[in-house]
């Protein structure tokens, strides 16, 4: 994803948020924390599993499938948590595939979207949402810690994205619990496991981080394992014809 293309999607987001109704806020869904599960569960590289049918990098991923079915085998396999792409423009998604996917799996889920406003964050929590991701090059940093704020005081956790050193120092001074390395780079669209394993130098004792994107094999989860408490993989999981052996392959025993 270039600059020149967050840009678009960040201006079609706006455009969206212009149109978009302030919800009444509904109860949080009830699940387990997913910060707290991380820190007790360290001995294992836990796998948040994504359900995208399509991505403006690849184009069409999988666009038949069942979405429930998909998430309820992520669950059965031991993902950590669903992420649920949203963006209806550029990936393909739908809020109502989140609604749909928290009403039946009982582990938390990510609302994956580009969020700039309070609207949209109401809007993840009432479609069953307990976590939200927040991108520190989609925001100022001014933005990004209201955003944050505002998201945990309804109670949401949130995955705090960051693609350099840059981005990861604005992190840490927000004070985030949960942050995401994305292994591609904004400017080229390419995507390199190196990121994680580099950024790795810089992490702090009392956070805990998602390496995302560029994770197909076992052998790339092995790479960055010794490092992160988790891996998001969504293309993988998505073309896989066996998905429950290839979220096992994915999950590294840490020792």
């Amino acid at each position: 994803m270039s600059q020149e293309f967050l840009a678009r999607i960040l201006e079609q987001k706006a455009r969206e948020v212009e149109q978009m109704k302030l919800e009444e806020i509904q109860p949080l869904r009830q699940t387990y924390r997913l910060a707290e599960f991380l820190k007790n569960h360290q001995d294992r590289l836990q796998v948040i599993a994504e359900v995208k049918k399509a991505s403006p990098s690849l184009g069409d991923i999988n666009l038949d499938v069942d979405i429930v079915q998909q998430a309820q085998t992520y669950e059965a396999n031991g993902a950590v948590m669903i992420s649920v792409l949203t963006d209806e423009v550029f990936f393909k998604g739908h809020l109502d595939y989140l609604r749909e996917i928290s009403s039946q799996v009982e582990i938390p889920t990510l609302n994956k979207d580009f969020i700039i406003d309070e609207k949209q964050i109401i809007r993840a929590r009432n479609a069953g949402a307990t976590v939200i991701l927040l991108i520190v090059a989609a925001l100022s940093e001014e933005r990004l810690k209201e955003l944050y704020d505002y998201a945990t005081e309804l109670g949401l956790e949130v995955l705090v994205e960051t693609h350099n050193l840059a981005e990861l120092e604005v992190a840490h001074r927000l004070g985030a619990q949960i942050i995401g390395v994305n292994n591609r780079n904004l400017t080229t669209f390419e995507v390199d496991l190196q990121t994680s394993v580099d950024l790795a130098k810089h992490f702090k004792d009392d956070c805990l981080y998602i390496s995302e994107s560029a994770i197909f094999t076992g052998q790339d989860a092995e790479r960055v394992a010794p490092y992160f408490n988790g891996i998001l993989v969504g293309t993988a999981l998505m073309q896989a014809e066996d998905v429950a052996q290839r979220i096992k392959e994915l999950q590294i025993d840490k020792g």
